[in-house]
């Protein structure tokens, strides 16, 4: 039950749990965003049974814990404490969410900004340079951003983005400064993992289709098994394939019709009788007519119709609503 709750309503059961009075004061360290949020989700709120509202409390504990011991002790130590106390894959998973959100505290008003601002100022730097920006913006800005560098600086950027490990405090500073007047103060943070083969696929993700090929054609030719691992990391149209039968009958009652047409206008054999056989007799007629009369169709209409059936696909994954086992790193528990 717990995995299909979605992070704003954990919060909802937490802020429940604590009663109203402390409720009230952590509100008054909330932005006016995010109250306005987690009172909806709270009055949406329906009975959680004792045993989930535990489970919601003990994994928000262990995050609270794994929060403390990393900034106390850095990362080293809060891998070793935290492997003693829930075992090296817990410890593993408490320590990539806390990252991420230690990560945000810096370049938090890039973040902010729109991403043609942020382009202006930045589309001159060293790829170094943008490369380290782009691993702390919003995935959508980098990959927007990226999509609109000279060409070879596209490819630059996304290998050093790939390869990028952990970076200075020292580094971010002076990048922070030389961007601080434009955007805002500069903020300290600890020594923190940015960057990295998830984060470039997570960008690739929100790249359009053609950029997408270009950079992945072109990386390939410089480093193809770079190329392959971050494709390993993401999913296009065509891993429907990899998609168990519930998860596509899942995904195609949420998508638009008209989409679903304009996709399977220009998709491998693979896809479209996979796609045919988890619809209904009626909906397969229908999609097979439209797509007998649509003629002319731009590719350009074709590529963001697969978008956004990919962006429904990886939302209902987030929501815990299908599992995307890819690679074989997913233990899956039938």
């Amino acid at each position: 039950m717990i995995n299909q709750l979605t992070g704003q309503q954990k919060a909802a059961a937490i802020i429940i749990s604590v009663g109203s009075e402390n409720a009230s004061k952590i509100y008054k360290f909330l932005k006016e965003d995010d109250i306005e949020q987690l009172t909806l989700e709270i009055a949406k709120m329906q009975n959680l049974k004792s045993s989930e509202m535990e489970d919601i409390l003990n994994s928000f504990y262990q995050l609270c814990l794994t929060q403390k011991v990393m900034t106390e002790g850095g990362l080293e130590y809060a891998q070793n404490v935290l492997e003693k106390a829930f075992g090296a894959q817990k410890a593993s998973a408490l320590l990539e969410r806390v990252t991420k959100s230690i990560q945000t505290k810096a370049f938090d008003f890039i973040r902010k900004a729109d991403y043609k601002n942020l382009l202006t100022i930045i589309q001159n730097e060293h790829p170094q340079t943008i490369a380290l920006i782009l691993s702390y913006s919003r995935s959508d800005q980098s990959s927007a951003i990226i999509a609109e560098l000279p060409k070879e600086k596209q490819i630059a950027v996304v290998e050093r983005i790939a390869k990028m490990g952990r970076t200075s405090p020292d580094v971010i500073k002076i990048v922070e400064s030389n961007l601080a007047s434009k955007f805002a103060s500069i903020m300290s943070v600890d020594f923190t993992e940015i960057g990295g083969i998830n984060y470039i696929a997570d960008i690739m993700n929100h790249m359009d289709r053609s950029n997408e090929r270009y950079i992945f054609d072109e990386l390939s030719k410089r480093n193809e098994k770079l190329s392959d691992e971050i494709r390993k990391r993401m999913f296009v149209f065509e891993d429907i394939t990899i998609l168990d039968d519930m998860a596509i009958q899942k995904f195609i009652y949420e998508v638009d019709q008209k989409d679903l047409v304009y996709a399977l206008k220009s998709t491998n054999q693979e896809v479209t009788d996979i796609i045919f056989k988890n619809m209904s007799t009626m909906l397969t007629k229908t999609i097979k007519s439209e797509m007998e009369y649509t003629h002319n169709v731009r590719l350009r209409d074709v590529e963001e119709a697969q978008q956004r059936i990919v962006a429904t696909i990886r939302r209902l994954e987030e929501e815990g609503q299908l599992v995307i086992m890819k690679g074989g790193k997913d233990d899956i528990i039938v």
